[in-house]
């Protein structure tokens, strides 16, 4: 008994030591072992990272889900088939993938951040379960999704009779010149549509005037298609001419511009600054250096240094901030003076380039009052400084040189003022003497005719064409209708009946329509249409094409804003046909996405 007893140990000792040994092998055949250190008295398994134990039970499964949890850096290096934790299901992941796109589409983020680090921790520690794709495949969705929406747009545009293009250029920092286009149009619930349509690049040897002129020759030769010069550049030009005219109120600006320089480019001055506005309980607000190329970053200058005008001098007045031989960066008082006069002449037409800059409602028809309203706003005041009543005078003339298409009517290409007439605000047409308001009405009336014709001659095709087995009793009918009733002119005196009776219902239509009250300055024209559009079915058509014109090129411009982040330096390797898609999808977002400024306009906010 003693001898198969001592046998039999020594068989369960050997059986034990291959049992281990074969455990030590795998555990060294498993890659998660480099992560862990293994305390066989103990049971346990302490991570080398954290030195947090586990218990161990010759599984790994704790281990890697650990791994997983706390460090999935390591985790990712692993073998795909080392990490057993169940992945989402495929409509989760579908889900997760598409609003990551969204969110790089929407935030106009590179599309390489799906390979950060930070972001694939942030990623993983909102579901583990869930496996990032690469970069290649998100390229290949945001294709797929580009192609689906331009596609929905296409067959959108199909269905809209009249459409306006908005058209600007724009060169990214890879030196690379892309043409941006925005369409608008009116849809069938009477909202405004607008949608990028391209961001193509072009060849450098395409000058912009060349561009603008090549852009006109082809939408003439199609349908009649009309140039409208952009509302607030021609803004600009009016008040820069102005501004520039006046020699003092130039001197004027340059020094609030060298002021405005002194301390963005001091850290004392504007730490300085900082606690003169605290002391003088006036808000905490830097100083706004202005643009040369666009006005009204000219003004916000002014109306900022205004607002700061007693911190600036405080702080000015500092030896440590203005050394000795730079007290001439503070403004005298006749320009302070000049300053305040010229933030007042100038606050009308901030609010006028606002105004005529929205896309979400309508712009162009309200063209004609605004200027109007300009000369008198800037006429009104009786201002006291020589440089400011200087300034009323100039731009006064500019307006007149620069709007006078707007007092002399051209029929034929004006659509300022016809959009003016079919804006149930604006129809009364009072910026316009007698005569040429008639001149309007006449050429509304003359539109709504041809408008008329198009539509009966286009129903009547798609309705009118049966078999020839159908036509031949028609024709033999009306043969046989002639004999009885005279010849064929009783046909001819029938159609102009006919277009007399078309003739003067168009013209019953345009009386009844100019006839109205004018709607409030407050109200929304489209609203109005809506609800109006059976009342006056022709004229209708005719404001759908007119209304749906945008006064300026701000849409294009904001366009290029989003492409000027998503064609940036970190992604200067984009090819343009990306360049394209991207802005296109971040577009078409931001448009689904924001809240229709027509609503806000409606409800006055």
């Amino acid at each position: 008994m003693c001898a198969q007893s001592a046998e039999h140990k020594m068989e369960t000792e050997t059986e034990g030591d291959e049992r281990q040994g074969e455990q030590r092998k795998r555990r060294k055949l498993s890659k998660v072992w480099d992560h862990y250190k293994l305390k066989r008295e103990q049971n346990t398994v302490q991570c080398v990272y954290c030195k947090t134990e586990l218990a161990y039970h010759n599984s790994t499964t704790s281990m890697l889900q650990h791994l997983s949890r706390k460090h999935p850096l390591y985790a990712s290096s692993l073998p795909s088939g080392s990490n057993r934790a169940p992945s989402c299901s495929t409509a989760q992941a579908a889900d997760f993938t598409d609003r990551i796109l969204n969110m790089i589409v929407t935030d106009m983020r590179p599309l390489s951040m799906v390979e950060d680090e930070g972001f694939q921790k942030m990623i993983f520690a909102f579901n583990p379960n869930y496996a990032l794709p690469s970069r290649t495949y998100f390229m290949k969705i945001m294709e797929k999704k580009y192609e689906d929406i331009k596609g929905k747009l296409k067959n959108m545009l199909k269905e809209t009779d009249s459409i306006a293009l908005t058209i600007d250029i724009w060169t990214s920092v890879a030196t690379e010149a892309y043409l941006g286009v925005t369409c608008h149009f009116l849809g069938e619930d009477w909202g405004m549509e607008s949608h990028s349509l391209t961001t193509m690049p072009l060849e450098e040897r395409h000058t912009a005037t060349n561009i603008a002129e090549w852009i006109e020759d082809i939408l003439a030769e199609k349908n009649g298609w009309a140039s409208v010069r952009c509302a607030g550049h021609t803004l600009n030009l009016v008040v820069q001419g102005a501004l520039k005219k006046n020699q003092a109120i130039s001197k004027c600006v340059a020094a609030a511009r060298c002021l405005v320089e002194h301390f963005k480019k001091s850290e004392l001055a504007c730490t300085k600054l900082k606690d003169k506005q605290q002391q003088m309980g006036t808000p905490s607000h830097m100083l706004v250096q202005d643009v040369s190329t666009r006005w009204n970053s000219t003004f916000h200058m002014l109306s900022r240094l205004l607002e700061q005008r007693w911190p600036v001098t405080a702080a000015l007045s500092d030896p440590a901030v203005t050394p000795r031989g730079k007290h001439y960066l503070d403004l005298k008082p006749e320009q302070w003076d000049v300053i305040q006069e010229l933030n007042q002449a100038l606050e009308p037409f901030e609010g006028a380039t606002v105004f005529l800059s929205g896309q979400e409602y309508v712009t162009l028809s309200a063209l004609p009052q605004l200027v109007q309203s300009l000369k008198k706003s800037i006429q009104t005041p009786a201002f006291e400084t020589a440089p400011v009543k200087s300034y009323q005078t100039d731009v006064t003339e500019q307006i007149t040189a620069r709007w006078q298409g707007l007092d002399v009517f051209q029929p034929e290409s004006n659509h300022i003022l016809l959009a003016a007439a079919l804006d149930p605000r604006f129809r009364k047409l009072k910026f316009l003497s007698p005569d040429e308001v008639f001149k309007v009405q006449s050429t509304v009336q003359t539109l709504a005719l041809a408008a008329k014709k198009e539509a009966k001659q286009k129903n009547a095709s798609e309705i009118g064409s049966p078999s020839t087995t159908q036509d031949k009793p028609l024709t033999s009918a009306k043969s046989l209708l002639e004999k009885i009733l005279g010849s064929s002119d009783s046909s001819t005196s029938d159609e102009e009946d006919e277009e007399q009776q078309l003739s003067q219902n168009v013209q019953k239509e345009v009386l009844m329509y100019f006839g109205e009250h004018p709607l409030s300055k407050k109200e929304n024209p489209l609203s109005w249409w809506k609800v109006n559009a059976a009342r006056y079915p022709t004229l209708s058509k005719l404001a759908q094409s007119f209304l749906c014109i945008p006064a300026t090129s701000t849409p294009s411009e904001r366009l290029f804003s989003a492409a000027g982040n998503i064609a940036s330096k970190r992604r200067a390797s984009l090819s343009s046909e990306h360049v394209d898609m991207l802005t296109f999808l971040h577009y078409s977002e931001s448009e689904s996405d924001s809240e229709s400024e027509s609503t806000l306009w409606a409800r006055g906010e």
